[in-house]
């Protein structure tokens, strides 16, 4: 599977003949030479990519993840003069949340559905274009958007990983297809999202799916042959079956019940970090399958090694030790979030440590040769727990926090404190810059768990999420989601200054030694802030909300700051109702800027549609109550909370296949199955399909009504 396309002239006579006898890009290695000039990144320059500093080798620019750049031609005093140097459309309505690399005047990005592109860095223009050509019905099991979150580059090769598992590498300067491997089991809901890293020789990925019911695992993969190199499983698998690792083997003793029969967790979505002089990797563990520990593991434990912070040998991935953020996480509290390795001066000694904002609220600095605790505050707002024992290095619950008994509004949410969007460090200020969440959530236990086949199941209720009907209470409730950038000193463990967003679910940081601190905001602003003290100094409108993070890089002598723009990611696809209108435009581009540059972007053509005529609504109230509580479990993670779209996919109140016959030839028949609709036929009845339609179709009364008074309030 792959498509190449291209878009400027071969460099070689013979890659032009296979051209013209094939009509298409050969799907044979290139030659050596061909190779040699592109992406020529090898374990020396990694190791000293700081001193490397008009490129951005790596996912985090370095290894040890601080996203901070050196480069001072951009800085506090100059910003203002800051404009568009060139944009690329990236032809997608999905989220964008990729790093670019940039390597010797050539970035490598990526986009949703895995797609991998090559351009100039200077000027923008397409060198080639990849697409591994993912089958769009495998969106379905995505469970936060078809997004990627960029590439890796080693000897002459881009690595990327597909939304379908496959583990690809690329030839940097033709955009050919090397080798490519399958890392999961395709009869699994297994994907990658994440950006691959490279150390040693070696690929190291991992993958998503533990909303799906799926074990968690990281591998490695030789370099130049694709072959695998080692797997460290994050849990335990079935003890009858043996286990991989001693380690393994101590872990099931901090679980019970049969967790290996409905996945178990600990994916290894997104954070890596690695310290060469200590030849360590550090890898994020993400969250319970399914998310409530009364299902997973009923009597407790710790579940290790969910929501933990593992350290691997890189050549043989073997255990070296853990820390594990919330014991026994019963909340989606992964510790996937970025990963982040400094040397601080702590108590009059220059430590070694490991920086993390994870889901759970915690601020957390550990020792990264042992993994001890060093200290924890809280970064965001929490009620679940006080605090963490510095004693123990374990949060302190506030009881009912776990919901056995009763439903418990909890911050964080399972959106975290700080989800995927990376943060940045700069060494000079002291500050960690975190894209910073408050959005709350009810938690409550789910009855009717293991009775119906489900995509999504996290054996907590839905039923929560539905908002209420009445408009003025739904409004209200914008007020509880909030978002800020956070500056926080790792070392008083405190915040520093804040910003305060329209809303949550805005970009990720860079930080540079202009005194700099760059991030995109939900409401499409790209804006720089003064590093020291959080002022605003200039902004630009993105035209689209920004997820992704920014990086810096130089050209013949002139510093970029460039920024991947599409709204879209899990929040962007379950918020609906909460996503702002600014957002959701899909204009989705990279966007480059200089110092005096003066480009425009075109303007938005944006028309909004006209409320449809409802169809006619014929349904109980008790059909009206229980297509309510089947949309919450079935659709909202795609379609949006209340039937309200975040403008990624359709809206289903605007459907021109609200008929009954439409609606069960696609819910059910999987008319639209090539377009990313799966059928739910072997989940739900025809009459359960059609509660569904009702509950749109009142939802869209609903809202037209509500939406004629306000115009009429207006006039």
């Amino acid at each position: 599977m792959g498509n190449v396309k291209w878009r400027q002239p071969l460099a070689t006579a013979m890659v032009l003949a296979v051209l013209a006898a094939c009509g298409q890009p050969t799907e044979q290695p290139a030659p050596a030479e061909e190779t040699s000039a592109a992406a020529a990144v090898d374990a020396e320059r990694l190791v000293n990519a700081d001193a490397d500093m008009g490129n951005w080798l790596s996912y985090g620019r370095t290894y040890d993840e601080q996203r901070h750049s050196p480069l001072t031609q951009i800085n506090a005093d100059n910003v203002g003069d800051l404009g568009l140097a060139w944009s690329f459309d990236l032809n997608t309505t999905r989220g964008v949340e990729a790093t670019p690399l940039v390597i010797d005047g050539v970035m490598y990005t990526t986009s949703s559905w895995s797609v991998l592109y090559a351009l100039d860095a200077k000027t923008g223009d397409l060198l080639w274009e990849y697409d591994p050509e993912v089958p769009k019905a495998w969106g379905a099991n995505a469970c936060c958007d078809v997004v990627n979150r960029g590439a890796a580059a080693w000897n002459g090769k881009i690595f990327l990983g597909a939304l379908d598992g496959r583990l690809i590498a690329i030839d940097a300067k033709t955009g050919e297809k090397l080798w490519e491997n399958q890392t999961t089991d395709p009869t699994q809901p297994y994907t990658i999202t994440g950006a691959p890293r490279v150390m040693k020789g070696k690929v190291i990925i991992g993958n998503g799916g533990a909303e799906m019911g799926v074990r968690g695992y990281v591998s490695a993969y030789d370099a130049e042959t694709g072959e695998m190199a080692w797997r460290f499983y994050t849990v335990p698998g079935n003890p009858a079956d043996g286990f991989e690792t001693r380690e393994l083997e101590e872990a099931a003793k901090t679980w019970n019940g049969e967790w290996w029969a409905i996945g178990g967790g600990g994916t290894v979505w997104d954070a890596m970090a690695y310290d060469p002089v200590l030849d360590l990797l550090y890898i994020g563990v993400g969250n319970g399958s399914p998310w409530n520990q009364e299902i997973r593991s009923p009597g407790g434990g710790d579940n290790l090694f969910l929501s933990s912070i593992v350290a691997l040998r890189p050549d043989t991935g073997e255990y070296v030790w853990h820390y594990q953020t919330t014991p026994g996480e019963t909340w989606d509290y992964t510790a996937t979030q970025h990963i982040m390795l400094a040397d601080l001066d702590i108590d009059g000694e220059t430590r070694k440590v490991l920086m993390q904002a994870p889901k759970n609220g915690f601020f957390y600095v550990l020792d990264r040769e042992t993994g001890a605790f060093i200290s924890a505050e809280a970064y965001a707002e929490m009620n679940w727990a006080t605090h963490v024992d510095p004693e123990t290095g374990r949060p302190v619950e506030v009881p009912g926090a776990r919901y056995r008994e009763s439903t418990h509004l909890t911050v964080p949410s399972g959106y975290g404190g700080h989800n995927w969007h990376p943060m940045s460090f700069n060494p000079k200020t002291g500050l960690v810059y975190i894209p910073a969440i408050d959005i709350p959530a009810a938690f409550s236990q789910d009855a009717d768990w293991g009775l119906r086949k489900m995509i999504w199941n996290t054996g907590t209720s839905a039923l929560d999420a539905p908002l209420p009907n009445d408009t003025a209470a739904r409004e209200a409730s914008r007020a509880l989601l909030k978002g800020q950038l956070v500056a926080w000193d790792p070392l008083q463990q405190k915040e520093a200054w804040r910003v305060q967003h329209k809303g949550p679910w805005n970009g990720g940081t860079l930080s540079t030694a202009g005194n700099l601190v760059f991030q995109g905001t939900a409401n499409s602003r790209f804006v720089a802030y003064r590093a020291d003290t959080g002022d605003e100094l200039w902004a630009m409108e993105a035209q689209t909300g920004i997820v992704a993070a920014p990086i810096t890089y130089e050209v013949d002598g002139e510093q970029y700051v460039a920024v991947n723009a599409g709204w879209g990611g899990v929040f962007g696809l379950a918020a609906g109702f909460y996503v702002q209108p600014e957002s959701a435009t899909s204009a989705n581009r990279i966007l480059v800027f200089k110092l005096g540059a003066d480009k425009q972007l075109p303007p938005l053509d944006i028309v909004a549609p006209e409320w449809p005529e409802a169809p006619e609504l014929t349904a109980s109230a008790d059909v009206l109550e229980q297509g309510k509580a089947l949309y919450a479990q079935y659709c909202q993670y795609c379609h949006g909370v209340s039937a309200v779209s975040g403008g990624m996919v359709p809206d289903l109140r605007f459907s021109a296949m609200l008929g009954q016959e439409d609606w069960q030839d696609i819910l059910l028949g999987g008319l639209l199955s090539d377009a990313g609709m799966i059928s739910f036929k072997d989940m739900m009845t025809p009459n359960e399909a059609d509660a569904i339609r009702h509950y749109v179709i009142e939802r869209l009364i609903q809202d037209r009504k509500a939406a004629q008074v306000a115009s009429e309030m207006e006039d």
